[in-house]
């Protein structure tokens, strides 16, 4: 996939799938699958790093991900999150930080809100590198919002994200993920942008759907929001192999004469 079929994808009405990809090894199964397009998402921190928020991505931390995802999916379209505020701290620091997900391998960068940015959002796309706005639920601004809700549910919460949006589209971006927002809202803003939409907890109106690897593959089972569904119960299997393998090896078992060298 290349960036000129995003929005080919949406003038079809074909949607597109985009899952969270953090390393080398996963990156390199998901090269071979169907899957549209890869986010190095700075959800990382968390799923990777043990941190309780994504705040604690740095640019340093986001480039040595992109770079290990790049290697492993040469035929995947990457985009790069731009972590905590990268965009906040004016345009000379921004642009660096966008050259460095770049250079690493990102075909493009993801950013997170609207307000204040705007200007720094559409110099980057002017800059010659593709830009995915984030509305809704944004991870980075999780302390304003007191936790992680929905966001958009009464009419003038509403109206701001769907304000946003068409902000971000005129900046130039090529897409737009939405998170935790009601599928009403979704669906109104999908059909009034002309730029595909990316949905995570937004319904199934959205031009395509995001999930993090992790969570669709059930790796945590103690995390189970509505809008995620497992496709497969991977914690349990992977316990399930370790467990097997220790049985092996204490009973004797492994490895056999065939799995030994003369």
């Amino acid at each position: 996939m290349n960036i000129l079929e995003f929005a080919a994808r949406k003038n079809a009405g074909k949607k597109i799938s985009m899952v969270t990809c953090y390393d080398h090894w996963s990156a390199r199964i998901l090269n071979e699958s169907a899957v549209d397009t890869l986010l190095v998402g700075d959800s990382l921190a968390m799923v990777m790093h043990g941190f309780d928020s994504t705040v604690h991505a740095t640019v340093d931390m986001m480039a040595t991900h992109v770079a290990a995802v790049r290697r492993g999916a040469p035929d995947k379209f990457v985009v790069g999150d731009m972590p905590f505020l990268s965009v906040r701290k004016g345009l000379g620091q921004a642009m660096d930080a966008v050259g460095a997900l770049m250079q690493a391998g990102s075909n493009s960068v993801k950013i997170e809100g609207a307000a204040g940015q705007l200007d720094i959002m559409a110099h980057i796309v002017e800059s010659g590198v593709p830009v995915m706005g984030h509305l809704g639920l944004t991870p980075q601004s999780v302390e304003a919002f007191g936790g992680h809700k929905v966001q958009g549910r009464n009419e003038g919460a509403a109206a701001k994200i769907m304000d946003d949006a068409k902000a971000v589209e005129d900046t130039g971006c090529f897409a737009l993920v939405l998170e935790c927002v009601p599928a009403p809202l979704a669906r109104t803003i999908s059909e009034q942008l002309t730029i595909p939409t990316i949905g995570i907890g937004a319904g199934p109106d959205t031009d395509g759907q995001v999930l993090v690897l992790q969570d669709l593959l059930g790796m945590d089972d103690t995390f189970k929001p509505r809008f995620l569904r497992h496709y497969l119960e991977g914690k349990d299997s992977l316990l399930g192999a370790l467990n097997s393998y220790h049985e092996d090896v204490v009973n004797l078992a492994f490895p056999s004469a065939a799995e030994s060298y003369a």
